[in-house]
């Protein structure tokens, strides 16, 4: 019933295989914690290889206005050899799984683009040039997008300023020892920032992956609950009875794993048969509680008094559920409808969604209004329940339903209906009633884009005495 939303949580909506760190597909309850880094590492290579074959290239631009322009020639290849290598890596690391190796990528990445700023400092005049400071942006960036340990982001920056060193020193250009600490205090200094970073960044990580588990754990445990409570619920529905005189077929789809829809199939102890339907407002476990309470109630009622009505029934029902939501602080209402079925008739009472008749002598359906009131609103609804009688000849069909049914929308929009719901009856209405029932729930299911509300369809049919 979408009448009364309630905010609803079902534990399919937690899904185990995703995480704040985009390790899509992760199983927490099978991996370990190694392998989660793994799987977040190699995901962020991506990133890491696709900033340095953007800037890499991007930073000619900054090359065309401060270097000399005799070297502009030999930067643009260097730029070039370095964007082609990584775009091939990229494609690597694209289509290839993690493994405990995957972190190698990174170090290759910063040899490659640390290299190339390694290079074109030795062109620049070494250890005087600063053009080392590009080095701190490889430092940076190839440490701060990957979630390893402070060991590992160390080697890396240590990659980077062996690069710088072992370059220049082997091209003997002249330098300054002043010069080439000033250069190195910054580099290391960059360094040991990153490297700590890295160090408090890597323990969240593992902080994470560990109360993912325990998250885990108490999804599954809220599942093993919910699936108890589904079952049962189910427990609780009719299943294979038989109405003297009359087929019936009757299916329940509940939105959530527990619902808040409601039929029953009932012979009382003086063998007159009862069909009841009704919705809680909103779905979930409290709808399925109050919809269980309602059940025992009619079921308590029915089987222990003789000749009772069904204004009486109903009127019963509203005392002990407005009493319960009244304790539980609920807000909660249901639609009830009760049936009492007689030989050639049906009493009814309760407000509910309409009855839908088929009727064989005229081949064409009828529209039976229902009347009276919600249940669990007021005190007492005794003057608001009427009971009507609605003649029920041998080969008629009757059809109940919820507003699941009707209000099963499709992807513009637009809902089922009941317009269509009585021409689905009209064009099945040859067909047994268990098909007829399954080929109406299978037209809602084909139209409707994802399913919003509980669904309960009931079908009877009149035969002969």
């Amino acid at each position: 019933m979408r009448k009364s939303r309630q905010l609803n949580s079902s534990p399919r909506r937690l899904n185990n295989s995703q995480g704040s760190n985009g390790e899509g597909g992760f199983d927490f309850k099978l991996g370990k914690f190694e392998d989660y880094v793994d799987n977040i590492l190699h995901e962020w290579l991506q990133t890491l290889t696709k900033l340095a074959f953007i800037l890499v290239p991007l930073f000619l631009i900054l090359d065309y206005f401060t270097m000399p322009y005799e070297l502009l020639p030999q930067f643009g290849l260097y730029r070039l050899a370095a964007t082609v290598i990584i775009i091939i890596q990229y494609n690597i690391i694209r289509n290839s799984k993690p493994n405990r190796y995957s972190f190698l990528h990174a170090y290759f990445v910063s040899v490659v683009v640390g290299g190339v700023i390694a290079l074109m400092t030795t062109d620049l005049g070494g250890f005087n040039s600063r053009y080392y400071a590009g080095l701190n942006l490889v430092i940076i960036g190839g440490n701060l997008l990957m979630p390893w340990k402070a060991s590992k982001a160390a080697i890396n920056c240590g990659i980077n300023i062996g690069l710088y060193l072992i370059l220049n020193l082997v091209t003997s250009t002249s330098y300054s020892p002043p010069i080439i600490v000033n250069n190195l205090f910054f580099l290391t200094a960059t360094s040991v920032i990153v490297v700590s970073i890295n160090h408090v960044r890597h323990k969240l990580v593992e902080k994470e992956f560990f109360l993912m588990i325990e998250l885990q754990k108490a999804r599954d445990a809220i599942w093993s609950e919910m699936e108890l409570a589904k079952r049962i619920q189910t427990a609780l529905l009719p299943e294979g009875k038989r109405i003297k005189g009359i087929e019936i077929a009757a299916s329940m789809n509940p939105a959530r794993e527990v619902g808040g829809d409601y039929y029953d199939i009932i012979t009382a102890p003086d063998g007159g048969s009862w069909v009841t339907i009704g919705d809680v407002s909103g779905h979930g476990v409290d709808s399925g509680l109050i919809m269980m309470m309602a059940e025992t109630t009619v079921i308590s009622m029915v089987t222990s008094q003789n000749l009772t009505s069904p204004s009486k029934v109903l009127s019963s029902v509203n005392s002990v559920i407005r009493e319960n939501l009244s304790r539980l602080g609920s807000d909660h209402y249901i639609t009830l409808m009760a049936i009492q079925l007689m030989d050639s008739h049906l009493v009814v009472a309760g407000k509910h969604q309409d009855m839908i008749i088929y009727r064989a002598a005229s081949d064409k359906t009828d529209l039976v209004e229902t009347e009276g009131t919600w249940l669990g609103i007021t005190d007492d609804v005794h003057k608001s329940m009427i009971d009507k009688t609605v003649s029920f000849n041998e080969g008629d069909i009757l059809m109940l339903f919820t507003d699941g049914i009707t209000e099963a929308m499709n992807r513009e929009g637009e809902m089922y209906g009941q317009v269509r719901l009585e021409q689905a009856l009209n064009r099945y209405a040859d067909f047994p009633v268990n098909k007829l029932m399954n080929k109406i729930m299978s037209d809602v299911e084909n139209f409707q884009e994802d399913q919003q509300d509980d669904m309960t369809l009931i079908v009877m049919k009149k035969m002969s005495a």
